[in-house]
């Protein structure tokens, strides 16, 4: 499983549809991706039933580590917007269990309310 403790740094929003090869074979019937987020080599998609990390590791990258993270078992999230002179906003998510906080830094063109938005529709 991911090292959650150091996060996942400078997410940028991409096209859910670019992603869809990579992450295809994991959703159930009904889950679709909602939302996409990409760093340098990891991801980070919203479907409508979870969060799938994506790690890809070694130097090749053919290793890759996907943790699912369900929304049933997210208890509560935080919300940072961007601001004048830090703008990059942040994501936190506590979860139940073992995991529990899960920090994702958004670059500045994330809207962050829409994705506070989205989570709302699938917890509360």
């Amino acid at each position: 499983m991911i090292d959650f403790q150091n996060g996942f740094f400078k997410l940028s929003p991409i096209d859910p549809a670019s992603i869809i090869d990579r992450v295809g074979p994991l959703l159930v019937d009904g889950e679709s991706i909602v939302a996409a987020f990409k760093a340098i080599r990891d991801s980070v998609v919203f479907t409508n039933k979870r969060v799938i990390a994506i790690n890809v590791q070694g130097i090749t990258g053919k290793k890759v580590d996907f943790t699912s993270l369900p929304y049933s078992k997210l208890q509560a999230y935080s919300v940072e917007t961007a601001g004048t002179f830090d703008r990059d906003s942040e994501l936190d998510l506590f979860f139940s269990g073992d995991i529990g906080t899960i920090r994702f830094e958004l670059k500045g063109n994330c809207d962050i309310l829409a994705l506070n938005r989205l989570i709302s529709s699938y917890i509360l």
